[in-house]
C-alpha cells in the first residue's frame, strides 16, 4: 500500500430532489446546497452526523456516484464524477471504495468468501497470478486484525458481523484507495469489536495514508476517529469545523442537542435522551425559515422568517444558525 495519496473527491453545493406523483409534481429534497471535501496531499478523516433521515445515506451515494446531483456537482481529481470517461471512471471506482453498514448483504452466501476478495483482484487485474491474488489477500486480512488461515474458505455464515465487516475492510485496501466511504461500519457489530474496527480505520489513515469518510449516527465513535466533523439535519449540514471543537464547544443547538442525548457512564446522572425527539417541539415556532425552529430551545420568531446561510465564524468553522451558540 502506498503512503502518499493525492486523490480528492469533493461536492460542491450539491443537492438532491426526489420527484413523485404525476408528472413528479411532488418533490421532496433529501439533500441541499452540500459542500464537502476529502483527500488529497494530507490524509485525513470526516465524520458526517446525524440522526436518521438527515440526508447522510444521500451524501454517501452522492460521494460514490450512485446517484447524479439534481443541483451542483461531485468531483473526484477536479473531473465531475456525472462526466467521467470509461477510463476516469475504472480510477475512480477504484480509487474510491465503500464499506457499508451491513456486510451480510455484501455477501453472496453460496460462495465462500474468498471470492469476494479474489474479484476486485480479476477485475482490475492488479495480481500477476493466483499465488499473487492469494499474498495480496492474505496481507490485506493480517492488516485488518484476521489471520487468514481461520478466515478464508469459510462461508459467510460461518464468520461474525465483526469479521466479515474486518474482511470487507480487506476487500477495499486490495484495491490500494485513496478515499474510503465508511457507512455506519460499527453499528452493527458487537461493542467488544467496535474499537477494533475504529483503531483499524485509524491506522489506514497514519499509516496507509487513506482518507476516510465516517458516516455514522454516533457522535462518540465519531469524536474518537475524525479529524473534522459535519452535521446534517434535514438536509442540510447546520455545523462543521474540527472534532474537538464541535463536541467542545458546539454552535449550533441540533449538535449541542445530539451530544446531550449522549447517555452518561455514570448511573447519576439522567440520560436526555428526549433532547432530540423528532417532530414539532411546543415552542410554537413554525419551521418554515430554520428547519431546526420547532424544535429549538433558542429560536424565536426571526429563525421562522428566512433560513441562515452556512457562515464561517472562524477558520475552518461553520455553523447555520443566525444565533449561534457562545457567541454574541
Amino acid at each position: 500500500m502506498s503512503a502518499s495519496k493525492t486523490g480528492r473527491l469533493e461536492a460542491r453545493d450539491a443537492s438532491v430532489v426526489f420527484r413523485s406523483g404525476f408528472g413528479g409534481r411532488i418533490a421532496k429534497t433529501a439533500l441541499r446546497d452540500a459542500t464537502l471535501g476529502i483527500g488529497g496531499e494530507k490524509p485525513s478523516i470526516v465524520a458526517v452526523v446525524g440522526e436518521s433521515g438527515s440526508g447522510k445515506t444521500t451524501l454517501t451515494h452522492l460521494l460514490l456516484g450512485f446517484r447524479s446531483p439534481t443541483s451542483g456537482t461531485v468531483t473526484y481529481r477536479g473531473v465531475d464524477i456525472a462526466k467521467m470517461t470509461g477510463g476516469e471512471r475504472r480510477v475512480f471506482r477504484r480509487e474510491v471504495q465503500a464499506v457499508f453498514q451491513d456486510p451480510f448483504e455484501v455477501f453472496n452466501p453460496f460462495y465462500r468468501v474468498d471470492h469476494a476478495l479474489f474479484t476486485p483482484l480479476s477485475v482490475f487485474g492488479i495480481a500477476r497470478d493466483r499465488n499473487d491474488a492469494r499474498a495480496k489477500i492474505e496481507t490485506a486480512l493480517e492488516t485488518v486484525g484476521l489471520r487468514p488461515g481461520e478466515t478464508l474458505g469459510k462461508y459467510p455464515h460461518q464468520l461474525s458481523g465483526g469479521q466479515r465487516q474486518r474482511i470487507m475492510i480487506a476487500r477495499a485496501l486490495l484495491l490500494d484507495p485513496h478515499i474510503i466511504l465508511a457507512d455506519e461500519p460499527v453499528s452493527m457489530v458487537d461493542a467488544s469489536l467496535r474499537s477494533t474496527i475504529l483503531q483499524t480505520l485509524l491506522r489506514l489513515k497514519e499509516e496507509a495514508g487513506i482518507s476516510l469518510v465516517y458516516v455514522t449516527h454516533d457522535l462518540t465513535t465519531a469524536y474518537q476517529v475524525a479529524d473534522t466533523i459535519v452535521v446534517l439535519f434535514a438536509g442540510v449540514i447546520v455545523e462543521s469545523g474540527g472534532a474537538e471543537e464541535v463536541i467542545n464547544a458546539p454552535r449550533h443547538p441540533y449538535t449541542r442537542a445530539l451530544i446531550d442525548a449522549i447517555p452518561s457512564p455514570d448511573p447519576d446522572v439522567p440520560w436526555n435522551l428526549d433532547a432530540i425527539e423528532p417532530g414539532e417541539g411546543g415552542n410554537g415556532i413554525p419551521g418554515t425559515g430554520c428547519p431546526f425552529a420547532p424544535r429549538c430551545p433558542f429560536a424565536t420568531m426571526d429563525c421562522a422568517r428566512a433560513e441562515p446561510a452556512l457562515a464561517e465564524i472562524a477558520p475552518g468553522r461553520h455553523v447555520r444558525c443566525i444565533r449561534p451558540l457562545g457567541g454574541a
